[in-house]
């Protein structure tokens, strides 16, 4: 276990900064996608279909890499199926297995909401920062990424793409 020393005030300040990010990115996201009728996560959850070969994935591949507990996930995508976004289908490499497939309404409600969510970021986040300060917002997250996240779920690569 490591050394157990108190945090240090300016350590205390950096973790309630990020800690209140952490907090206000995903409403102040979601209020800004409102209109869409979509959440972030189901944002990111259709992004990832949409990004899979055939636009279909394992509800277990699709729950990691969201880091969603397969209870939320199966939530969330009978949401998705009821707005006609996502249906499931039998996974044909494991008959025991079941695939969420992106529809074609669901990939133009996808098309329809990343340019809104993409002005959002960078309204929120980007457009503070200068091309050096994007550079070390995106070398301090892999950092903390990389030990939050062993088996590399979550992180993504320099070229942007999941790992």
């Amino acid at each position: 276990m490591g050394d157990m020393t108190e945090l240090q005030h300016d350590e205390r300040v950096a973790v309630a900064r990020l800690h209140a990010l952490l907090e206000l990115l995903p409403t102040a996201l979601d209020r800004r996608l409102a209109g869409t009728g979509l959440t972030s996560f189901e944002l990111t959850l259709l992004e990832a279909l949409h990004e899979a070969d055939s636009h279909r994935l394992r509800l277990s591949a699709l729950a990691s890499r969201t880091n969603a507990t397969l209870p939320r996930l199966s939530r969330v995508v009978s949401g998705l199926e009821r707005k006609g976004l996502v249906l499931r289908a039998p996974c044909e490499q494991d008959g025991r297995a079941t695939n969420a497939v992106l529809t074609d309404a669901g990939t133009a409600a996808y098309e329809a909401a990343r340019p809104l969510y993409d002005d959002a970021v960078r309204t929120m986040v980007l457009d503070g920062l200068d091309d050096g300060g994007v550079d070390r917002l995106a070398s301090l997250c892999l950092d903390i990424l990389t030990r939050l996240d062993p088996d590399r779920r979550l992180t993504v690569t320099a070229d942007g793409a999941p790992t």
